[in-house]
């Protein structure tokens, strides 16, 4: 993988779906990081193109999801799992990839993102560069966001490795924001926020994002 950050302790392509020995290794997991890459950010206009998974071994995969694809049972097994948390950067975005694409409804869901607004009170950057930089310690190289994601058979090593850092350090970020967020009283909100992702992500899927505007 060409990158300036340790190789994972693990890491694997899959085309279509996980395989059966990494799905039952990440279901013995009690959470793992989640994430997706996308044609776009329009849900139903712009597809899926890659899921990318780590657990807290370092444990890293890409799923390469094809043209026209509309399932991934192994995948959908493994994120509807009721015994594992997922764990998502923005995971409004994710979350509604997922369905759109994949007909995976995930479940529980913990966003990294919605933890840093309510806990990182005392700053306004809450991307994940910004947040891995201040409680993990590592600097996220994010110059392959903006790419074609749609040649998943072509995928370079430079796509591929942003692909798998942009998960390695969601989990060690997840713990420090639920501590933080223990802290100042706010972790009970903080779990009913995530509660309402999936419905929020619904919203977003059917063009009612404004719904709950003025």
């Amino acid at each position: 993988m060409a990158d300036s950050l340790p190789a994972p302790a693990e890491f694997a392509v899959f085309d279509g779906d996980l395989d059966a020995d990494w799905t039952e290794r990440y279901l013995r997991m009690s959470a793992l990081a989640v994430d997706t890459e996308a044609m776009g950010l329009i849900h139903g206009r712009d597809r899926l193109c890659l899921v990318q998974i780590a657990d807290a071994d370092d444990r890293v995969c890409c799923i390469r999801i094809g043209l026209g694809q509309t399932s991934a049972p192994n995948l959908q097994r493994l994120l509807e799992a009721a015994s594992v948390e997922k764990v998502f950067h923005f995971a409004r975005f994710d979350v509604a990839a997922l369905a759109s694409g994949l007909g995976i409804a995930v479940s529980p869901i913990f966003c990294t993102k919605v933890g840093s607004r309510l806990g990182r009170t005392y700053t306004p950057r809450h991307g994940l560069k910004d947040l891995v930089m201040e409680l993990v310690g590592v600097e996220l190289d994010k110059g392959a966001q903006s790419s074609d994601w749609g040649r998943v058979d072509e995928l370079s090593d430079v796509q591929l490795a942003y692909a798998a850092n942009d998960v390695r350090y969601l989990l060690p970020a997840r713990q420090k924001l639920e501590a933080m967020l223990r802290r100042e009283g706010r972790w009970d909100l903080a779990q009913r926020c995530f509660g309402c992702i999936p419905v929020i992500a619904d919203l977003d899927r059917m063009r009612f994002n404004q719904t709950f505007e003025h």
